[in-house]
């Protein structure tokens, strides 16, 4: 397959599907925010006269519908925004752009329509959380920032990595297994003081969608989940300076338009300041001791023409850790984004992308001739050219090409004089990475929906570099070198793709999803959460891409005239190809690290409950899950399944939130879930007078359930036209569960002879405050 046919494919349909349309006409457009002029991305365009027949907006605002000549009422409808209806005499073709206007909010009213009432249950999207980020504002924070990672996580099939965490686990895969965009761009590490915040700084970002399964076409490279983050595009209708000041860290972003109805600005900017008290101790190393991340998002957008529009974004965060002249650690990632939006007819949507990634870390000791430190770095450079081809009512077909050129510094070695070792480079790794992929979704009545569709991926391990040769046991045999530009390794496969929607009646349905996803990057981990200094590879001659088949089934059904929506999905994932390591592997600064891998297969099936209710004081969710992960390797347990890691047999999540007033919101969340599967000592021996841990089965052990309740207030105190102000009061762990963040075996104080197992807890309290201002 190549591009020229996969182009001739689309342009055959397209030409298939206009046949026959010369009675019929086009409405397309735009949706934007009347508040800020943002793009609406995901609206929905119903025709009252036509039950079953609509479009969805896609991710920049843009719809297009195919309707026979007469006279309709278009129905424009989006999360948080009321409804708009617009009369329209189709005698010819018409674009439409359509303001709606956000929702003000009443306690008085019970019912507040903010979208289309049973839009869960109709639209062709099971497996999939979507999360606006500002109806999140009022939910109880870790430190008084609200963090979008932190509300998926409370998501039916999406586990935290561990306490205070911002790293999660998705239907059994690991935490490499999820692809996390930002504007496209990969982020490879996206949290912040060693997981405890992420990286999206909730004033800078419109919102989220995770795609848990029925994955589209459009996404690959991870085998688990998609978490596809959006910066706001800036105000373009006003200047506007929002952001707040709390007990950790302070925000400020400013937003305008640069040339009014052309384009807009955004700049947002995070810093904590935990550096700032340490200069206030007495104690002399915590003075010279550094404590602090940063972030700062900027985006800009400009409208060429009516058919051209560009946008410009970027993201840069680090990570600053030293404690005297001990130690210290820092990291964190830079990313640009170009976009390039063109509309070639009212049915031809396309947007072109050049996307560049950078992450890297250093982890020293010591200063000067006495310092040595550890350095790695991944860089990407991305090239997407994507197409939406509104071809008729029924029909929307999506395609296009992806290129990822990928540099992997694994390890590099900087030694002082004084330490006596020497410095060293570890060879640098390059792979390309790419992908053709076309969609259909497909309506083919007033009931049933279906979006399919193929993708083939490609990746190619290229020179200058070295490929090692092993044995079955990881003994090294031999190697051989490429020169620069040589192709060293190449794989691919076809992906398929599909979703569909059945609906029984106007408050149930059925939904099917199945996907098959490669994935070419890997990270290599021996912590029990996300870590800074992990180890990302690509595959190679030893490592063979990861692939994962997802088949899920799920029936959706609304009540009380959709103010509760519930939902039951149950999922089978099977994996092959897992990475793990060997016993006793040696992690860094390793050239024949891949000798010291194992690769097996994996399996993870569970059950997702959800109940929902929309409307009303009282909002929030109920979410419960049911599920396994497991994992079989030959070298490990006698070549028996053993529980992975991230395997939760039991997950439930509640989150509340109560309207007291039209001033005062009272919110809370409560969490609980199995302890993870870990492996412990199962005895001990004493040779040459030390003791020396006898490990038997891999995870055949947990860690104590965790439970924790957050609570939170958040006060209104102004809101007019032109000023809003508040105060946000959390408490999270409220009951002071000592939860154990690790477990650890150390000899008894007074009988040396014996073991005892000692608990670390991170959290009993912890109470912030959080000022929060627009105007």
């Amino acid at each position: 397959m190549n591009i020229k046919f996969f182009l001739t494919v689309a342009l055959l349909f397209y030409c298939l599907q206009f046949l026959g349309q010369n009675n019929k006409f086009i409405v397309s457009g735009n949706l934007k925010s009347s508040e800020d002029g943002e793009d609406l991305p995901f609206a929905t365009v119903s025709v009252k006269e036509l039950p079953g027949v609509g479009a969805i907006t896609n991710n920049y605002g843009f719809y297009s519908l195919t309707l026979p000549k007469g006279n309709y009422t278009l129905t424009y409808q989006f999360v948080g925004y009321e409804t708009f209806l617009k009369q329209v005499n189709l005698e010819s073709n018409k674009n439409i752009n359509v303001e709606l206007n956000p929702i003000a909010k009443s306690i008085d009213e019970i019912v507040i329509s903010a979208r289309k009432a049973n839009e869960n249950v109709t639209r062709n999207d099971g497996s999939i959380s979507k999360i606006d980020a500002r109806e999140i504002k009022d939910l109880p924070t870790f430190g008084g920032e609200v963090d979008i990672i932190k509300v998926l996580q409370t998501q039916p099939g999406v586990k935290t990595a561990g306490e205070g965490g911002s790293g999660f686990y998705v239907r059994g895969g690991g935490l490499d297994q999820n692809l996390v965009l930002l504007d496209e761009t990969p982020v490879y590490n996206p949290s912040h003081l060693m997981g405890f915040f992420s990286v999206f700084n909730g004033d800078a970002i419109k919102g989220a969608t995770l795609y848990k399964g029925g994955m589209a076409p459009e996404y690959g490279g991870r085998t688990s989940s998609v978490l596809d983050i959006r910066m706001k595009d800036g105000n373009a209708k006003n200047l506007s300076v929002s952001g707040g000041i709390g007990t950790i860290a302070s925000r400020l972003t400013i937003e305008g338009p640069m040339v009014k109805d052309k384009g807009s600005f955004m700049v947002s900017g995070r810093r904590t300041y935990a550096d700032l008290f340490l200069k206030l101790s007495k104690d002399e190393s915590l003075n010279k001791s550094i404590l602090y991340f940063y972030d700062l998002n900027l985006k800009a957008n400009y409208r060429i023409s009516d058919k051209d529009r560009i946008f410009l974004s970027g993201y840069f965060g680090r990570d600053e850790f030293g404690f005297d002249d001990v130690m210290g650690l820092n990291y964190g990632n830079a990313t640009g984004t170009l976009r390039w939006n063109h509309v070639f007819s009212n049915k031809l949507f396309s947007n072109a992308s050049i996307v560049y990634s950078d992450y890297d870390y250093e982890f020293g000791f010591g200063e000067d001739d006495d310092r040595l430190a550890l350095q790695s770095v991944i860089k990407d450079i991305n090239f997407k050219y994507d197409f939406s081809l509104f071809a008729s009512a029924k029909h929307t077909l999506k395609f296009g090409v992806n290129s990822i050129y990928h540099t992997i510094e694994p390890g590099n070695l900087s030694a002082g004089s004084n330490t006596g070792l020497n410095s060293s480079n570890s060879e640098e790794k390059y792979g390309l990475e790419s992908a053709i992929y076309i969609q259909d979704d497909f309506k083919l009545n007033g009931r049933f929906s279906l979006s399919y569709g193929l993708r083939y991926s490609f990746f190619q391990q290229i020179g200058s570099g070295t490929e090692y040769q092993f044995n079955s046991d990881g003994q090294y045999l031999g190697e051989k070198y490429y020169g620069s530009g040589k192709l060293m390794k190449n794989y691919g496969g076809f992906e398929p793709r599909l979703s569909a929607t059945y609906i029984l009646d106007e408050y149930s349905s059925l939904k099917l999803g199945y996907n098959r996803n490669y994935q070419y990057m890997h990270m290599l981990t021996n912590s029990t959460t996300s870590s800074p200094t992990d180890t990302w590879i690509m595959s190679t001659n030893n490592i063979k891409p990861q692939i994962a088949d997802q088949v899920s089934l799920g029936y959706f059904r609304n009540f009380r005239s959709n103010m509760f929506e519930t939902s039951i999905e149950a999922y089978y994932k099977d994996m092959q190809r897992v990475i793990d390591y060997r016993t006793g592997a040696n992690v860094f600064l390793n050239d024949l690290l891949e000798g010291d891998l194992v690769f097996g297969d994996g399996r993870a099936y569970g059950v997702e409950f959800l109940i929902k209710k929309n409307e009303g004081r009282l909002t929030g969710w109920l979410g419960y899950t049911l599920s396994r992960s497991e994992k079989q390797f030959d070298e490990i347990n006698n070549g028996e399944w053993f529980a992975a890691r991230q395997d939760r047999i039991h997950d439930i999540n509640l989150v509340a939130m109560y309207d007291l007033n039209e001033k005062i919101t009272l919110s809370a969340n409560f969490i609980y879930y199995t302890g993870d599967a870990v492996t412990f000592p199962s005895g001990r021996y004493v040779v040459d007078g030390k003791v020396v841990p006898y490990y038997t089965d891999r995870n055949s052990y947990r860690m104590p359930d965790y439970h924790r309740l957050d609570l939170g207030l958040t006060w209104h105190t102004k809101k007019t036209k032109k000023f809003s102000s508040s105060w946000n009061f959390s408490l999270y762990n409220a009951y002071g569960r000592e939860n154990a963040y690790s477990i650890s075996f150390e000899p008894k104080e007074d009988d040396p002879n014996q073991t005892q197992a000692v608990q670390l807890s991170l959290f009993k309290w912890v109470p912030s405050i959080t000022y929060n201002f627009k105007f």
